[in-house]
């Protein structure tokens, strides 16, 4: 019950129109002094779903008394715990662990020689879109930075309908025919008798998988990487994976691989960062995109594509049909098409990037599809999950997913329809409704007319059956810092793996791929001989090498959408905190101050200067690089403060540049960090900026062992 503190209008007594005077709230308190917030001003009055405007939102409806029993009439008890009680619907199979945002694309160069699609051929058109970043084994509620791949799907709200670009951001896949899709999925996800790991591929029953699977060696290439532990998503690249065609006013056919190309350039973590970051962090990158969009800092790509014809496909020294292969940049180079801008951030995470559906069916006139057997497999799968997943064939009205062009058709009732259609004709042909929709041969899709022998079976074409040139190709295409990175990971996976003969399968592939990645992975694991390798049906060539599959030689010296960590406490000198962040935040960093306490720190000039983060909670990890800036007595003791001492430490053994002033070398020292090219003084603010633009490779050697 709520006080007798009298009020203009409580919320026992409500107006009877259910309409709240606009005035300010006086909140109230109930005879067990809960807080009883009450509707006015800019609060509107809460109500049911039906509308029932509500008097007591704290407390149930009970019979004889405060003590007494609950009565089962409450019908707004009831709609409020039957509502909450249905809140969830199925996660995705994969990709359950995704964030996502709204945007742009504008066109810059025009297709038209190549495709009707007014979206690749209108110079200049703003087009509506909603992109969705996501790992892919872990459950909705996994962290951000396991090493895995990232899901990159872009929703087109096109003038002639929705077009989704659903790939990944490594342009090939485990598998070659979408039978395989389950088998794959199951392996990598928990194993099913005990449950764990989550998010992880370093477990037996993934590693079986691969070992049996030699098409997957390609991909685990890729997997194993620096590309699947990227340092934010507005850094990732992504691909659109499989061929597509695009049609030509008169049918002919020229196939596209889609390509994104971040504005940012390519970043990874290193793999014991990003094992930190979870810890740190575990909605890391997520927070990294939101915090970008808020600040203005809007991440984009460019979309790039490679364009080749049937002949020049013949041509080539593998099948682009088969998804476990790519087209290198070298061979058919890539055009700059036009620029997608992320600017804002969904509204609702549930009903926008939870209930978000993509198809790889939904392609405009102008483009069509590849026989890629795995791109076709998808062409059934994404809408059969969505079914199941967003309850219904109609799922394409949630607002997320409706066309923001005029739609139109015969299709009628099913669950959860929203839209109340008129007129007593839902057929066709028909003669009874002027103003039915109807196909049109002018204006309606049109698929290529490709000709094939008309022969039925299970089975695939002997061109997919080359395994290892394209897994040497991409390790061989690698710096060597990369290369020590793959090793070591392969190690770190399979020695996770409990059965024996699956580590040797694997480093028996591994063979096939590179002689001397194989004897690194085995002398990591400990084996005293190297395995035999299995038996190839195509013997692996030797591709020339593709410097555009690396990352480190391709990273951008910048600090433009990175962040700067700077360590203070009181006595600090408020000059060189100043200097720092100035120069900084002009090189296009954003900055974040850390302290031992969330208040901040008093500085040198008497000022107090608040704290963004915590220094406990708020580890170098979650920056690109640091400074410290220490009064003599901060500095000594701060050395004796562990979360100080790591603060510093894990930042040089991430590779990351160090400011450091007098007061700070005691906690230099106590972290055990040497000078060297990364490690600068604070008031050398030009060279802390110019090493904070890239990491210290030339340290890695120094403070880890690499297979």
């Amino acid at each position: 019950m709520a006080s007798k503190t009298p009020a203009p209008t409580s919320s026992r007594n409500p107006p009877a129109s259910g309409k709240v005077p606009a005035r300010e709230a006086t909140d109230l308190r109930g005879e067990g002094d809960e807080l009883q917030q009450q509707a006015g001003g800019t609060h509107p009055q809460l109500t049911t779903n039906q509308g029932i405007p509500v008097a007591d939102n704290q407390n149930s409806l009970k019979s004889g008394g405060p003590r007494g029993p609950t009565l089962l009439e409450d019908f707004i008890l009831r709609e409020k715990i039957t509502h909450f009680d249905h809140e969830r619907i199925p996660e995705r199979i994969v990709h359950a662990r995704g964030t996502a945002a709204h945007g742009t694309f504008e066109l810059t160069k025009s297709l038209s020689q190549y495709t009707t699609a007014r979206i690749l051929t209108e110079v200049g058109t703003k087009t509506p879109v909603f992109t969705r970043f996501s790992t892919v084994a872990g459950g909705a509620g996994s962290v951000d930075t396991p090493r895995d791949v990232r899901g990159f799907s872009v929703k087109f709200y096109t003038q002639e309908g929705n077009w989704d670009l659903v790939g990944n951001n490594i342009p090939v896949f485990f598998i070659q025919d979408a039978m395989k899709f389950p088998d794959v999925v199951h392996s990598v996800k928990m194993e099913p008798d005990r449950g764990f790991p989550q998010a992880a591929s370093a477990h037996d029953t993934f590693w079986d998988f691969i070992s049996l699977t030699p098409e997957s060696m390609h991909m685990i290439m890729w997997a194993m990487s620096d590309r699947t532990i990227p340092r934010s998503l507005r850094t990732i690249e992504g691909f659109g994976v499989h061929s597509f065609r695009l049609l030509d006013a008169d049918g002919n056919s020229t196939f596209v691989k889609f390509h994104w190309r971040p504005t940012l350039g390519i970043q990874s973590t290193v793999w014991d960062e990003a094992l930190k970051l979870q810890a740190a962090d575990n909605d890391f990158h997520r927070r990294d995109l939101f915090e970008a969009i808020q600040a203005g800092d809007f991440p984009a790509w460019d979309l790039a594509v490679q364009l080749f014809t049937e002949e020049e496909a013949d041509a080539f020294p593998f099948d682009h049909l088969d998804a476990t292969k790519l087209i290198p940049e070298e061979l058919v180079p890539l055009q700059v098409i036009g620029r997608m801008t992320l600017d804002r951030w969904p509204d609702n995470f549930f009903a926008e990037t939870e209930q978000v559906a993509y198809c790889p069916a939904n392609i405009v006139p102008g483009i069509d599809f590849s026989n890629d057997p795995l791109l076709q497999g998808r062409l059934f799968s994404y809408l059969d999950t969505q079914l199941s997943r967003l309850g219904g064939p109609n799922f394409h009205q949630i607002p997320v997913n409706a066309p923001k062009c005029p739609f139109a058709n015969n299709q009628r009732d099913g669950h959860m329809q929203m839209q109340v259609p008129k007129g007593r004709v839902n057929y066709e042909p028909s003669s009874l409704q002027a103003d039915s929709p109807r196909a049109s041969r002018e204006a309606g899709y049109r698929h290529h007319a490709t000709v094939d022998d008309g022969v039925k079976g299970r089975v695939r074409p002997d061109s997919f059956a080359d395994h290892y040139s394209q897994a040497r190709l991409f390790f061989r295409s690698q710096s060597a810092i990369e290369q020590a990175h793959m090793a070591s990971a392969l190690v770190f996976e399979l020695s996770k793996v409990e059965t024996a003969h699956v580590r040797e399968a694997i480093v028996g592939h591994l063979r096939h791929v590179d002689p001397t990645l194989a004897q690194r992975v085995a002398d990591g694991l400990g084996m005293d001989a190297l395995p035999p390798a299995p038996e190839a049906r195509v013997q692996p060539q030797d591709m020339a090498v593709s410097p555009a599959l690396r990352i480190i030689d391709r990273m951008r010296d910048t600090l433009q959408g990175r962040c700067v960590g700077i360590l203070v406490h009181d006595g600090s000198d408020a000059a060189t905190v100043k200097a720092l962040r100035k120069a900084a935040e002009g090189a296009g960093a954003m900055v974040k101050i850390v302290a031992p306490k969330l208040g901040g720190a008093k500085l040198s000039d008497g000022k107090r200067l608040p704290a963004d983060g915590q220094l406990a909670g708020t580890p170098s990890t979650v920056f690109d690089a640091v400074a410290l800036v220490l009064s003599a007595e901060a500095g000594k003791q701060l050395s004796r403060e562990a979360a100080a001492v790591d603060w510093a430490r894990d930042a040089f053994g991430h590779l990351k540049a160090i400011a450091a002033d007098a007061g700070a070398q005691a906690v230099l020292k106590a972290g055990g960090i040497a000078k060297d090219a990364g490690v600068l003084d604070a008031a050398d603010t030009k060279g802390f900026i110019t090493q904070a633009k890239t990491r210290q490779w030339d340290r890695e050697k120094k403070v880890r062992m690499l297979a």
